[in-house]
């Protein structure tokens, strides 16, 4: 008999990139989505908050204990939740997998990566050594891993509780398609600046263009006209004409790029609400 997943935890920081479809995907498998943001510098944690995703500051350390205890402690774990932590090497088609095994009848279910090079028992691995993968908990089973000592082992779980410790293995490679917006951090960057009509993009990138071809041209002007004509005028008039916005442009891109920066600071200095 398969259990519903309750709540699905994202263990996070500086993906803002990711943040939003992360969250739309992750509510068509949980009734709730809660972050955990352990010290994000970009806007993470302020686009979580504008789709309505419940944000927790977490400052601890990733070991399991440290984190199902702090979601006992903040009325985090009724009902069965699946715990994800979303680093570089994640992918979003690792989450239908995670999913499959909170919905198994496990109180812990835990897939962990080892640093270690030394071979080592399952049974002897200490909990806050490892990596954590994903981890599922039930009610009974966060109350029994909050409870454990940093050194807890798999011999420490309680015999009553149904669990499962699986090391993680290297995952498999293979061929898939990518869309623009995980094509590379490049194409994330790009895809970025389209939606957010960046100054840069807009008026950075033409200014730098035509700059750069007035510059080029002006430069051929004397041996490409040997006499005073109207063709000759023309020319030189449109080659300075197109140097003269190009420049401007990439002065409009920057001043607005600056002046973004400091209304985004004033905004966030007095908490102001940002338009959607």
């Amino acid at each position: 008999m398969t259990e519903s997943l309750h709540r699905l935890v994202l263990v996070a920081r500086d993906i803002e990139l990711r943040i939003v479809s992360l969250i739309v995907r992750c509510r068509e498998v949980a009734e709730h989505v809660i972050v955990l943001d352990t010290g994000s510098n970009d806007e993470t944690v302020e686009l979580a908050q504008e789709i309505g995703c419940t944000v927790y500051h977490y400052n601890s350390d990733l070991s399991p204990q440290s984190i199902a205890s702090y979601l006992q402690e903040n009325g985090e774990m009724r009902g069965k939740s699946l715990i994800l932590q979303v680093s570089r090497t994640w992918k979003l088609s690792d989450l239908p997998l995670s999913v499959n095994r909170a919905r198994e009848p496990w109180d812990i279910h835990y897939t962990y990566k080892h640093e270690s090079l030394v071979p080592q028992d399952d049974q002897d691995v200490v909990f806050a050594s490892t990596e954590m993968h994903h981890l599922v908990l039930s009610e009974e089973g966060c109350v029994a891993l909050a409870s454990m000592s940093p050194l807890a082992t798999q011999q420490d779980v309680p015999a009553s509780l149904q669990v499962r410790f699986v090391e993680a293995e290297a995952p498999i490679n293979l061929p898939q398609r990518e869309s623009l917006a995980t094509a590379s951090r490049f194409a994330q960057l790009f895809y970025w600046m389209l939606e957010s009509k960046h100054p840069l993009l807009l008026f950075g990138i033409p200014g730098v263009v035509l700059f750069v071809l007035g510059y080029r041209l002006s430069g051929d002007l004397a041996t490409m006209f040997t006499e005073l004509n109207s063709t000759s005028i023309g020319v030189t008039l449109a080659t300075i004409a197109m140097t003269l916005i190009g420049l401007f442009a990439m002065m409009v891109a920057i001043i607005l790029y600056i002046m973004g920066k400091q209304v985004e600071r004033i905004q966030h200095q007095y908490n102001w609400p940002k338009q959607s």
